[in-house]
């Protein structure tokens, strides 16, 4: 039976820190699913991971006698997925230089860590290609990706039904799964759908503009202001103004404050009136970080606010500059601007930062996780001694 290897490539997963830390590069979301989720709806089929070894026990490879290997970091569409389906074994689909899909067998695979796929015959795909190739890509396309995904998890399906207490604008297309509740809310579709996911919670008073998605079991608290292309992910609390920001899940911004184009990974907390820019005075592109280089890159975008990796938090007031990048584990606070490169397991703000102790922040980060009835486990504490390890050098920059 052929399944799906979702291949992580070097270069991709290194482009992708801080959030590839703890996840391989197909765990990202972008719209409503993650992009394995995705390519399992799409193909009908189960998906194991190619990763980084320290990754590989929590994210398993497992193989069959056929395997569809499929570029983690491409996103799927129909004309795509219809192609992909017609691949014979043995062959490999390019665009140009760029590797997408390959179908081969257990041999073959041995020789993925070398990037090896020239001894299978070669076809060339001429479709549009949509690829997250940096952070800055995944809010990027999200509003795209979320009127795919609600086109795929929404045809041949009847919305649960939206109380009248609500007032809709357009007819971009509403979708509430079983138990979503939304009261006293104004929701405009003119630019794209909305959708709110099983058992989340939309409170009174709160403005939303599509394409919007709020996952399952995730809140929107009262009066917030959520604009187009923004995903909240499973089990956030959101409240304030959020633009163009996708929240991975397990993660709260509660409180007012504004976040835009942004991406906040799992078990993260914004402190009240948390702010980050996006835009810079003089209107130039933002420069980010970016691991690959140790060093700052042109995103191409006037518009670039926040990147911040899985359990790290910040205080009340906290300030963030345009393109600010937290890695792995920190804890933010303090007044002013702290740096726009806050490296993984730093504690401290504008004033300085020092070594957040790894067992302290394992407390942390059981205790939140806890909360959500989710086991904080070995194969967890692994993955963040490893990440702490590998990252000592960037604490010293």
């Amino acid at each position: 039976m052929t399944e799906i290897l979702l291949y992580d490539h070097e270069k991709d997963w290194h482009n992708l820190l801080p959030f590839t830390f703890t996840r391989p590069v197909s765990e990202i979301r972008s719209g409503i699913l993650k992009i394995s989720e995705k390519w399992s709806l799409y193909l009908k089929k189960n998906v194991s991971f190619f990763t980084q070894d320290y990754l590989s026990k929590k994210y398993p490879f497992k193989t069959t006698d056929s395997q569809l290997i499929i570029n983690s970091s491409i996103l799927p569409d129909t004309e795509l997925v219809k192609v992909i389906r017609s691949i014979k074994q043995e062959e490999a689909l390019f665009q140009n230089e760029l590797f997408i899909a390959a179908c081969t067998t257990n041999t073959a695979i041995k020789s993925l860590a070398n990037d090896d796929f020239q001894s299978l015959k070669r076809s060339e795909y001429t479709g549009k290609i949509k690829k997250i190739n940096f952070s800055w890509d995944i809010f990027s396309l999200n509003h795209e990706e979320i009127i795919s995904d609600f086109n795929l998890l929404t045809n041949n399906r009847i919305s649960a039904t939206l109380n009248n207490s609500n007032r809709v604008i357009g007819t971009g297309g509403i979708f509430l799964e079983e138990g979503a509740k939304v009261e006293c809310a104004i929701l405009n579709t003119t630019d794209g759908p909305i959708y709110i996911g099983k058992d989340s919670e939309i409170m009174e008073g709160s403005i939303l503009r599509g394409p919007l998605a709020i996952c399952e079991h995730a809140t929107v608290k009262m009066g917030a202001k959520i604009y187009t292309g923004t995903t909240i992910g499973p089990h956030c609390k959101v409240g304030g103004e959020i633009n163009n920001a996708v929240f991975f899940g397990f993660s709260n911004k509660a409180h007012d404050g504004f976040l835009g184009n942004a991406v906040i990974g799992e078990w993260c907390n914004l402190g009240a009136d948390t702010n980050n820019s996006n835009l810079k005075n003089n209107y130039e592109y933002v420069k980010a970080w970016n691991y690959p280089k140790k060093g700052f890159i042109d995103t191409g975008l006037i518009f670039c606010g926040l990147f911040m990796g899985d359990h790290s938090k910040c205080s009340i007031n906290t300030m963030f500059n345009t393109g600010t990048t937290v890695g792995i584990g920190a804890n933010i606070f303090g007044s002013g601007f702290p740096r726009t490169f806050i490296p993984s397991f730093s504690w401290g703000g504008a004033s300085g930062f020092t070594s957040y102790r790894i067992d302290s922040m394992f407390k942390t980060a059981e205790f939140a996780m806890q909360r959500r009835n989710v086991p904080f486990t070995e194969e967890d504490k692994n993955i963040l001694i490893e990440i702490f390890q590998s990252t000592e050098e960037h604490r010293k920059l």
